[in-house]
């Protein structure tokens, strides 16, 4: 039985569907990057309790920008043992978001967990192509365990996450690291993630049951999915689809959160329940009555139970 959209979310899905916005094309990007901004925005600045810091790490021709967020007991405190560190990619289908959109939420997430976020301004579609957002990710990653003394991070407590295209950048990150024999990884965290861009829809009901009305569309994923792996080949690969992944054990333990309304849930469903039979530590929540991109509408009820899920995982992996 479906429940309704909850009732602190309906009033952004009204707003949404009375744009009227036709379909996403890249003559449209400045656009769409300016209206997810002002959308996070109208949920609040995060809390101001925590220590930030933006840097720059070598990535060939191509620096990258990391955004340390620290919270409030590890500022100053030699005494304090390092904390660990969750390393996050944030949304917006490869081609929208960057560290200040997610600021908000990143800042919430070090404050209630007690731990070192690290968000990662990997690069965009449409100007760069599969592998780049993924080979940047794990090369952030990376860097980051190595350069761990100088960050003040523990390299033996260290977790990915993301969510949407970031949840499915942390699921390749994870999977990557296994297979390099390292970082070794105690965490990942999958908010609603994409997992599957090979399959057509009829594997996956949700893409057709929330094609439209719910803030994120099918077209708009597709749009997303097109312009980020634009080869049709491309998408059968392990990096574009990690639901296809033969092997999916000896994974890091996985939190999988998923919204009722999302095209994209039974695809992260499936995912959870593929690492659970590989015999990784899994827990998979359904928000009932939650859309895409809930998880930064942070003000709200449902928004903060499943921030808190993540910083209570985070404290008990990590702190």
């Amino acid at each position: 039985m479906h429940m309704p959209v909850d009732a602190e979310l309906q009033p952004i899905v009204d707003l949404v569907n009375a744009a009227g916005a036709g379909p996403p094309t890249v003559e449209d990007l400045d656009t769409m990057r300016e209206s997810v901004a002002m959308l996070v925005a109208a949920f609040g600045d995060g809390p101001d309790q925590v220590e930030v810091e933006g840097i720059a790490i070598p990535n060939g021709a191509h620096p990258l920008g990391l955004r340390v967020y620290r919270p409030p007991v590890v500022r100053g405190a030699l005494s304090i043992p390092r904390s660990g560190a969750f390393v996050w990619f944030h949304g917006g289908g490869w081609m929208l978001g960057d560290l200040d959109v997610y600021d908000a939420v990143c800042r919430d997430l070090c404050l209630e967990s007690g731990v070192t976020v690290i968000s990662v301004d990997y690069r965009l579609a449409p100007e760069r192509t599969f592998p780049v957002a993924h080979d940047d990710s794990f090369h952030a990653l990376t860097w980051i365990v190595d350069h761990a003394a100088e960050l003040g991070i523990d390299p033996g407590r260290i977790a990915v996450g993301g969510d949407s295209a970031g949840g499915h950048l942390a699921a390749v990150v994870a999977r990557r690291a296994r297979d390099a024999g390292g970082p070794a990884l105690v965490l990942q965290v999958l908010v609603y993630p994409v997992t599957d861009l090979q399959r057509t829809d009829e594997h996956y009901p949700s893409r057709s049951d929330n094609a439209v009305g719910y803030v994120l569309t099918t077209e708009t994923m597709e749009f997303f999915r097109d312009n980020y792996v634009p080869e049709p080949e491309q998408r059968s690969h392990v990096d574009a689809s990690p639901v296809l992944v033969e092997d999916l054990s000896g994974l890091a333990p996985a939190i999988v959160l998923t919204a009722e309304f999302d095209p994209l849930r039974d695809e992260g469903e499936t995912y959870a329940t593929r690492l659970g039979a590989a015999g990784v530590d899994t827990v998979c929540t359904r928000y009932d009555g939650a859309i895409h991109m809930f998880f930064q509408m942070r003000t709200t009820a449902v928004a903060k139970r499943a921030i808190t899920q993540v910083a209570d995982a985070l404290r008990a992996a990590l702190a």
